[in-house]
Order: structure tokens, then C-alpha cells, then sequence
């Protein structure tokens, strides 16, 4: 379980990374109030908390320049991936937060509108040990549906009509997912889970007015032997070089930050933080999958973190 704070002793290199003294109180705090709200679990719950994350008619909405939208597929075939995913959320946050200090982070989890109960949910924006509760609202099902088709769509609709970043100059939206979405957005569903009235749309020209809005990348799990008709799908709706190939669920996280890092310009800070953390083995899984982002100094950075990385004697936890 990640906590907040300034502690790393789990990482292979402890002490080789500073947040910052000037954050030192600030992370202390964090630190506190993560204590005090108790552990996260994102298993076993009989539902999601839905005063928190029930999409229909909900709003979100962020003041910040720099808002941040994550989605995770949390259907059978992702299988450990969303914990592995959501227990990061302190490293997340307090990376982030380094590099721009108004980051806000609104979190979703998507399933299938055909199978689940709660295909689509949603919290608000927020920041700092907020979004622990946000997380532990959420509920994984599990679940999913026929065929190689989540409700990806549903829930891009539901973004595309309700959620404002007035402010944002660097809005990204980053999906975790294995799947295709459906072909078309279903009015019903529209109006079962949403409380939206709609015609119904064309799933990949509401991808494409949502891209107007935010930078969009999928971070994608391989689901052979569908690949090549998942990856053509979503290349389509929001561009082949936004599909961002990941192998492994405790590396998500990561790749997630470096995306953000190289277009905030801090790519090589989180080069240090990144070599601080792992091994040579893991970097390179890392760095494996930025190599799709267009990222010219990766070559660089690669170079720097594999001679700072630890021997592979190290028995320190990831």
C-alpha cells in the first residue's frame, strides 16, 4: 500500500529522491491526514458510494490550469490491473503536484452498460487526501460484456457533456482499458445511467469532440488475439499514437506521470524519481512504452536512470 508523504524507505533506492524541503510541512500533512481516513480497498464492496460517484445528473467541474481525468476499465479481463492502478494514488498526486501545485484529479471506472450495474462512475475533481475518499467510493464490479466491448462510449459521453475545466490550458484524460467500446451510444443507456435524453450518436464523433477538449491517451492491456481490430477502433477515434502499449499493472501508474512529465516539461525530474523507485528491469518496461509517446529526449533519460538503478541484489519492495 502506497502512503503519503515524503517516506521512502519501499523504493530500491531510498533517500536518492527529494520531493522538495519546501514541501517537507506540506507532505507531513498529507502524510497525517492519509492516517487518519484509514487504508484504501478497492475490493468487496456490495456497491459504490453513490452520493460520490453516481454519474446521472452529476457535473464535474475544475478551476484548475491543470486538471486531470483518469479512467480505468475495471471489467474481468482487466483482472488485477485497477488496484495495482488506484493503490498508486499518493505517488501519483505528489509527483504531479511537484511540478504544477493547482492539479486536480477526477477519477472513473468503467464497465459495461449491458451487464453491470454501475457501468459509469464518476467523482468530482479534487486534490491532496480528497481523493482517497473518492477512491474508496468506487466500485470495481468486475463484471462485463459479451463479446470484446466495454461501455467506453457511455462514459466518454457523459464527459463530453458534463464536464467543465473553464481554466485548463493542460487537461489530459488517461484511460486504462483492454476492449473496443460500442459503435454506437445508446439512447437508453443515455437515459438509464446518465438521466440524459439523447439521439443516438456515433461513438467515434464523440471521441473526436472530446478530443477537442482534453488530451486523450489509452493506455492499453493486449487482449489477444483482438489486437489488431481493438488498436484500429480506437486509432480512429482519438489517433494510433495516443494508444500507449503497457505490459505490466504495477507500471501504469508510471507511464501515466512520464506522459504528463515530457509535456509539462519535467521529464527529466521524473527520470530521477523513476530510477529511484526501480530497477533497471522495470525502468526498461517503463520506458518501453513512452518510446510510442513523442518524447526526443527518452534515448537520454533511458541512459541516465539504467546507470543510477540499483543491482539487481537489491530486496527492497517495489
Amino acid at each position: 500500500m502506497y502512503s503519503w508523504g515524503d517516506d521512502t524507505y519501499t523504493w530500491k533506492k531510498p533517500g536518492a529522491y527529494d520531493f522538495g524541503s519546501a514541501k517537507k510541512a506540506y507532505l507531513d500533512d498529507l502524510k497525517k491526514s492519509g492516517e487518519e481516513k484509514g487504508p484504501r480497498s478497492y475490493v468487496a464492496k456490495s456497491g459504490p458510494d453513490l452520493k460520490l460517484v453516481d454519474p446521472k445528473g452529476k457535473e464535474i467541474s475544475s478551476q484548475s490550469e491543470n486538471p486531470i481525468i483518469i479512467a480505468v476499465d475495471t471489467t474481468g479481463s482487466m483482472q488485477t490491473w485497477p488496484a495495482e492502478i488506484f493503490d498508486r494514488l499518493p505517488l501519483l498526486y505528489q509527483t504531479l503536484s511537484k511540478y504544477r501545485s493547482d492539479v486536480e484529479i477526477s477519477f472513473s471506472v468503467i464497465g459495461d452498460a449491458i451487464s453491470d450495474q454501475w457501468p459509469v462512475q464518476v467523482s468530482d475533481f479534487g486534490k491532496e487526501t480528497t481523493l482517497d475518499d473518492y477512491l474508496k467510493a468506487l466500485c470495481p464490479e468486475g463484471g462485463g460484456g459479451p463479446g470484446i466491448k466495454e461501455s467506453y462510449e457511455l462514459w466518454a459521453y457523459f464527459m463530453n457533456e458534463h464536464a467543465s475545466t473553464p481554466k485548463a490550458k493542460s487537461p489530459f484524460m488517461i484511460i486504462m482499458g483492454d476492449e473496443k467500446f460500442y459503435d454506437k451510444i445508446s439512447p437508453a443507456q443515455v437515459k438509464h445511467y446518465l438521466g440524459d435524453s439523447a439521439q443516438e450518436l456515433d461513438s467515434k464523433d464523440v471521441w473526436k469532440a472530446l478530443a477537442q477538449k482534453f488530451d486523450i491517451y489509452l493506455l492499453h492491456k493486449k487482449y489477444e488475439p483482438y489486437e489488431k481490430d481493438i488498436i484500429e477502433q480506437w486509432g480512429e477515434a482519438i489517433g494510433k499514437q495516443k494508444i500507449i502499449p503497457v505490459t505490466d499493472p504495477t507500471r501504469v501508474v508510471d507511464v501515466a506521470m512520464g506522459i504528463i512529465a515530457k509535456n509539462w516539461g519535467h521529464f527529466e525530474d521524473f527520470g530521477k524519481s523513476l530510477s529511484a523507485r526501480q530497477d533497471t528491469k522495470e525502468i526498461n518496461k517503463v520506458m518501453d512504452s513512452l518510446k510510442y509517446v513523442s518524447i526526443p529526449e527518452a534515448g537520454d533519460l533511458k541512459s541516465k536512470v539504467e546507470k543510477s538503478a540499483p543491482s539487481k541484489k537489491s530486496k527492497k519492495l517495489e
